[in-house]
């Protein structure tokens, strides 16, 4: 064997076999009677004593292999085979039966013991089956969904409905629902959560089965007492181990493989144990930790005492030897899984244990060093690998208790081991990220049963917040608290304060970790460690962000919030200390967030094809041409953009590379074998930078590595690239598992408001009703509980995902993505390319800081909030109508952005605050035409700005809902209105400026209230047929659904329409503009139209809201009728006498015109008689009288002056028409005479109809002949002028 350490080399088969010759110089390394002394004291054994025949021989190196052999010879009954057992049947080495033991599509592992359900129901059973006497196997639950584990017969039959526990002879436990199964079900156990251990005991005995859960004592589970009795037993009847999962759903078994993490005293594993081995390992191993306590001084000739953590190899031969033949026997054996759980784990964590830090340190780097030394280099990586393996399965399935001192033990020893930068690398290279999913390491599971994780003691009193649901008050605004209120709320912080400190423990070693696998200051020359973890970290992220991975490899999103929090903690760290080496370098306030690095999306990667792979390179004259800065965001290139990235596939995905990119997709062209001859053998001294770091596009030492720019030196890049993943990573599935974590904050809110409703409910339950109290005490101690649950529960999320500093990792992140933003838009076109997740992050990652991490954190006390608030407001303000995306997903998420972020107050005050021509242009943004782009969201965002200004407009729930139905708490809720007069303000000036800017946005928005509308009525039409029909039937809920948004839309359209008329009332009125007559006419007509369809009696409108249809809440006549009325007000009540007569007139003139629509505002059945005062309203009408809390005095006085002024000027209209004959009436409207005559074709209809269709058509109406011109046309005259060009 070769050895790689200190320059030394040795062979194996040397150190047993000598020579006569050489018998001199062996026994002569150190005194006879010194090296007897020490070769006993390795050597001894108290359980096993050599025969006296040896033990009269003084111990050499000649002698010492047989006394080796001797000390190893272990009992015959050790030695049995382990074949064939009473009580079972089938191979000693249990596994999955994959070959025809199955049901449904599995995935099985490589090893034959985790499976993974790929079906609706798939079961699975072992290779072996038992049929008397008492066995055991553990499961270890991976996810906690639906499962049934348990036993069967090889009679049972399954299928995708029907599994383990569905069938006679099977039996099984289903900890996700919390029952056992036996063809019926009952009630049983507790529930299991991912990363429990679950112990399945069968008693053939006695004939009973019971399942065991782990508890607090790490090497002991909880029995969940006996499952099942009386099993049959008997001639033909064995069980098999069984487990039936549902689609997604994994498990691993561990039938006796490995130790049993819960071994159940009187039962056995179904595989057995190796025992000789054991035995065999576990004196050796005696030996190797004797070699370790003792040193050899030959000088005095005497043996010294010494700790573990102080021994170091000197280079003794007599030690060398004797760790020789130690290594001959024990490598064999550490590449066992089993030996190398039960022996080198214990003895490695043992180490950590009893050690400081340090001490462990020292002594698993010895430990290491030594097998490296002494063993093959196959038999030291299968031992490394199956050592990482066990260590992860350790830390994922142990259980939470309350110092965490299981999770703190297996990551100090983890750090350990990666400290030993060999042992690194090939655990980078060969394990972490392929074999295993070493993010495990980064994740802290929550504990599903929080009494057994200690969190009962950690946090002894419990407290949740009260919050008021009454109307007009913020969701987060808390009541006065009372005095014991306050003492609770105190302790409950004080216990979260300290859950809190013990989980920073285990964070810290987690970075701990990262900052071992982001080094790159290796000491012994290679590939550094950071650039082999690139190469695996960009491999992760293709194969999670695209989905095309194996399932098993796919991370999970829980572990994926802990991944990119600990990242960004070590990559910070590791920014701070490149900035402190390189103090010329220049840096931004932002430091690595000021650093823009853009990197390719692999979710397109998707799309590419093998052709767009093999193009060549572009030629160098096209690449000359080619400006470099259109190469990076972060500095230039000085290599060309690989061909094949500009390929029609790619092309159209519209994304940009950085230096990351570049290096993750471009071939390096890699060292001929003399030139890394050359390199190799050069002195770590003598290697310069280009040597090792490689350069002109050559890889050096550190294969993998992104390519050096002139301006960013190479550790700057490697860093970007990990913040580019970082980003990636909370894109992927980080941010949506953050929405999810707050399920446990709203279950709490609502337990605590059932809580209170049942506490009122006791105070006002008469006395006498002692049934009623009974019951309600009962539910009061109910919630009482649930609620000490979820608040420990709850603590232990805020300390672990929604910590202040969780917020600080996604508050960074933002200002990352900003800083990128903002520095791909200022290169100009570049913009195009920049992948759109960044945009994308920087939107979510804003409203996970305002909307998840409250009320514990506020994002006001972030350091510079103003600041990124402003600069969000600037980005989404120029980008949400941006012609460079061409996304449509980014653009409606830049557009729901925008719309959410005029809702708040300090996020609409960030809007005003940016440049003013950034404002104007996002005004101008909003008020382009709505036709061929998504309107509706463009419309609520001009609603939400006029929120509070309109008429009745200053609710923020239903008040319909809230006359229906006072005390109900969750009745939908809307932000508090807060306007903005500046924004107004620019919308006015807008519509003022230019002849066609008003008209052509007016007009899109009486087109999409027409169409909104209408679609409406349509609906309700087929809601009512179907609700009147006499068979039993349902409505879909996604008509309902529509219904309501055509409902919702309409009425926002009529408050834009409100804004406009009360902001620039002279784009209706004056009538010296083209268009204002035609747009105040078709204004009318909706108008009307509307208030006909809703104020008719016992209409099709009123059917439909008395139905009160879940779905159809905001169907109401209050919200539509409201909006009319302040359309109304403006133009007939406010505003000059001339602009109210000509606005009469236009309403008047309309046919669809009613009189008794404006009296059914004030509750009136009839028009009053002309003098007459306006009678008392009936109160089982709608009347605008009945909502006084939401409409002021002064608007109800405004809509008595409009009803008063419409009843007379209707009256005087009435007596003042002359009749029209019906030849005389326009033949499209038939409400208008006859005005406009067509050129050249000479059909004739009126004004408004002729005006309104040429809006968006240049046709006639009749004969399709394009119309030039339009003129006037009266009876009877011989002459007209022309009015208009078409």
């Amino acid at each position: 064997m070769a050895s790689k350490e200190a320059g030394m080399s040795f062979s194996r088969k040397s150190y047993r076999l000598t020579s006569d010759a050489e018998k001199s110089r062996v026994t002569g390394i150190v005194q006879e009677k010194l090296l007897n002394d020490y070769l006993n004291r390795i050597f001894s054994s108290s359980d096993h004593a050599p025969p006296a025949a040896t033990s009269r021989k003084p111990l050499n190196f000649q002698n010492l292999p047989e006394h080796l052999d001797q000390l190893l010879q272990v009992d015959n009954e050790e030695e049995e085979s382990q074949g064939q057992v009473e009580g079972r049947l089938g191979p000693s080495t249990v596994v999955l039966d994959h070959t025809g033991g199955f049901e449904g599509l599995l995935l099985v592992d490589d090893d034959l013991l985790g499976v993974i359900g790929h079906s609706n129901f798939g079961t699975i059973r072992s290779t072996t089956c038992v049929y008397k006497g008492k066995w055991v196997y553990e499961v270890l639950i991976s996810s906690q969904g639906l499962m049934q584990i348990g036993w069967c017969t090889i009679s049972c039959r399954f299928n995708q409905e029907e599994g383990v526990g569905d069938t006679h002879n099977s039996y099984a436990y289903d900890g996700n629902r919390v029952r056992k199964w036996n063809v019926t079900t009952t009630n049983y156990g507790k529930a299991w959560a991912a990363g429990d251990i679950v112990s399945c005991l069968i008693d053939l005995d006695d004939g009973t089965l019971s399942f065991c859960l782990p508890t607090l004592l790490p090497r002991n589970g909880v029995s969940l007492g006996t499952a099942f009795e009386n099993l049959s037993r008997g001639l033909g009847m064995a069980y098999f181990p069984a487990i039936s999962l549902s689609f997604k759903e994994s498990v691993a078994f561990n039938f006796g493989s490995r130790p049993l993490r819960y071994p159940v005293a009187g039962y056995r594993p179904l595989q057995d144990p190796p025992s000789a081995d054991l035995v065999r390992a576990q004196r050796l191993l005696g030996c190797f930790r004797a070699v370790l306590s003792v040193e050899l001084d030959p000088v005095e000739g005497r043996l010294l005492d010494k700790e573990s953590s102080k021994w170091r190899l000197r280079g003794q031969p007599t030690v060398l030897l004797t760790l020789a033949h130690i290594f001959h026997h024990f490598a064999p054996l550490l590449r066992k899984v089993y030996l190398v759980e039960a022996v080198l784990m214990s003895f490695l964590l043992g180490i950590v244990e009893k050690g400081t830090p340090t001490q462990a340190q020292s002594v698993v780097h010895q430990v290491l060093d030594l097998l490296w030394l002494f063993m093959e280099d196959y038999e030291v990586q299968d031992c490394l690998k199956q050592l990482m393996m066990s260590l992860l399965r350790l830390y994922r399935f142990s259980p939470i208790v309350p110092d965490l001192g299981l999770q703190i033990h297996y990551l100090r020893l983890t750090i350990a081991i990666l400290r030993h930068e060999k042992s690194r690398k090939f655990l980078l290279s060969n394990v972490l990220f392929d074999v295993l999913r070493s993010v495990v390491f980064f994740y802290i599971k929550s504990p599903l049963r929080v009494e057994e994780a200690g969190l009962q003691e950690l946090i002894p009193t419990t407290w949740w917040p009260h919050r008021s649901s009454r109307e007009g008050k913020e969701s987060t605004e808390m009541k006065e608290e009372t005095a014991e209120e306050r003492l609770r709320r105190r302790a409950y912080e004080r216990g979260c304060q300290r859950l809190r400190k013990r989980i920073e423990v285990v964070e810290e070693l987690q970075v701990q970790i990262l900052k071992l696998l982001l080094d790159n200051k290796d000491d012994n020359g290679g590939e550094a460690s950071r650039y082999i973890f690139l190469t695996k970290f960009r491999k992760f992220l293709q194969e999670n962000a695209s989905g095309r991975g194996n399932m098993p490899m796919l991370c999970p999103p829980e572990y994926m919030v802990c991944f990119l929090h600990r990242l960004i903690s070590a990559l910070r760290y590791y920014w701070d200390e490149y900035k402190a080496s390189n103090p010329h370098a220049s840096f931004s306030e932002d430091d690595l967030a000021s650093k823009a690095n853009i990197v390719i999306d692999p979710l397109e990667l998707q799309s590419t094809t093998m052709d767009d792979l093999d193009e060549d390179e572009e030629p160098a004259p096209a690449m000359a041409q080619r400006p470099m800065q259109a190469l990076a965001v972060g500095g230039p290139l000085p290599l060309p953009r690989p061909g094949w990235l500009s390929s029609p596939t790619l092309g159209r995905a519209n994304r940009f590379l950085s230096t990351a990119a570049v290096s993750l997709m471009t071939p390096r062209r890699p060292l001929s074998t003399s030139e890394k001859v050359k390199v190799r053998t050069l002195s770590v001294e003598q290697r310069t930078r280009e040597d090792i770091e490689g350069s002109h596009w050559n890889e050096g030492l550190l294969l993998g590595r992104p390519p050096e720019e002139p301006e960013q030196p190479l550790t700057e890049n490697s860093l970007l690239e990990v913040l580019d993943g970082a980003v990636m990573m909370y894109n992927l599935s980080v941010h949506q598992q953050l929405g999810k974590m707050v399920g446990v904050s709203d279950d709490v809110n609502e337990y605590a408001m059932a809580l209170r409703d049942t506490e009122d409910k006791l105070r006002r339950c008469p006395k006498r009703r002692k049934d009623i109290l009974a019951e309600l005490t009962k539910s009061q101690k109910v919630f009482s509980e649930k609620l000490d649950h979820l608040s420990r529960r709850l603590a232990w999320v805020h300390a672990t995902v929604y910590s202040q500093e969780k917020m600080l990792d996604i508050y960074w992140l933002l200002r990352v993505c900003l800083r990128t933003i903002e520095h791909g838009d200022h290169t100009g076109s570049l913009f195009a390319f920049m992948p759109e997740f960044y945009l994308s992050v920087a939107i979510n990652s804003y409203s996970a800081l305002k909307n998840y991490f409250g009320p514990v954190h506020s994002m006001e006390e972030l350091p510079g909030y103003e600041e990124t608030l402003t600069r969000l407001a600037a980005i989404l303000a120029k980008h949400f109508a941006d012609t460079r995306i061409v996304g449509t997903d980014i653009r409606d998420s830049l557009m729901q952005a925008l719309a959410s972020y005029v809702c708040y107050p300090h996020s609409l005050r960030a809007v005003e605050r940016i440049p003013e021509e950034q404002r104007i242009a996002m005004v101008r943004n909003l008020l382009a035409p709505y036709e061929q782009r998504p309107w509706a969201q463009t419309n609520w965002i001009l609603v939400r700005l006029w929120r509070g200004c309109g008429f009745g407009y200053r609710y923020t729930r239903l008040p319909h809902l809230l006359k229906t139905k006072l005390e109900d708490a969750n009745l939908p809720s809307l932000q508090k209105p807060c306007p903005s007069t500046l924004l107004q303000q620019h919308m006015a000036d807008l519509l003022q400026q230019g002849p066609d800017v008003a008209p052509s946005f007016l007009n899109s928005v009486l087109n999409q209230l027409n169409w909104a509308f209408s679609e409406f009525i349509g609906m309700i039409q087929e809601i009512q047929q179907a609700a009147e029909r006499l068979e039993r039937n349902f409505v879909d809920s996604r008509q309902l659904k529509v219904c309501a948004t055509c409902f919702d839309l309409s009425v926002s359209l009529l408050r834009v329409l409100e804004m406009t008329i009360t902001l620039v009332p002279e784009i209706f009125l004056d009538w010296t503009r083209p268009t204002s007559e035609m747009l105040l006419r078709r204004l009318a007509q909706l108008l009307n139209q509307v208030l006909n369809r809703v104020t008719a009696e016992r209409n099709l409108f009123d059917r439909v809201v008395t139905l009160r249809l879940p779905g159809l809440e905001s169907v109401d006549h209050y919200p539509i009728l409201v909006a009319v009325t302040g359309i109304l007000v403006q133009l007939l009540v406010r505003g000059p006498a001339s602009e109210r007569e000509r606005a009469t007139s236009v309403l008047l003139a309309d046919p669809c015109f009613q009189l008794r629509s404006i009296c059914y505002l004030l509750g009136q059945p009839e028009p009053p008689a002309p003098g007459t005062a306006l009678p008392a309203p009936d109160r089982k009408r709608f009347s605008l009288q009945s909502y006084a809390d939401y409409i002021s005095a002064d608007e109800l006085a405004q809509v008595e002056q409009m009803l008063a002024h419409l009843t007379s000027a209707s009256a005087q209209a009435a007596a003042a028409s002359l009749p029209t004959s019906e030849e005389d009436l326009c033949p499209i409207c038939y409400a208008h005479p006859i005005s406009a005559v067509f050129q050249p074709c000479g059909h004739k209809s009126c004004k408004a109809c002729i005006n309104q269709h040429l809006m968006n058509n240049k046709d006639c109406f009749f004969c399709k002949a394009t119309i030039v011109s339009v003129e006037d046309w009266e009876k009877g005259a011989n002459t007209s002028t022309t009015s208009s060009a078409a």
